[in-house]
């Protein structure tokens, strides 16, 4: 198991453009994916989901990653959190 935290660094938060793309990246895994906020837990396959939580720039996000492919889903996941 993988416990992440990153920080929304999108001045605009967690908006539709990056929420897809973080959607993109979570869909294709094989692992259990859990994302939080303030204990709202969400599925981060779901843009809706990711929606949901009103992440806002600056907000600190917990991601938790259970499976056979989830030290290649935390790397990707951290790299986007960085780019973006």
């Amino acid at each position: 198991m993988r416990k992440l935290k990153v920080t929304v660094i999108f001045e605009e938060g967690l908006h539709a453009r990056p929420a897809s793309q973080l959607t993109k990246i979570c869909q294709n895994v094989k692992s259990d994916i859990k994302m939080s906020k303030n204990g709202n837990v969400v599925n981060p396959k779901s843009i809706l989901g990711i929606l949901s939580l009103g992440a806002r720039y600056q907000d600190e996000l917990e991601i938790e990653i259970s499976g056979e492919d989830e030290d290649i889903l935390a790397s990707n996941l951290e790299e986007l959190f960085k780019q973006i």
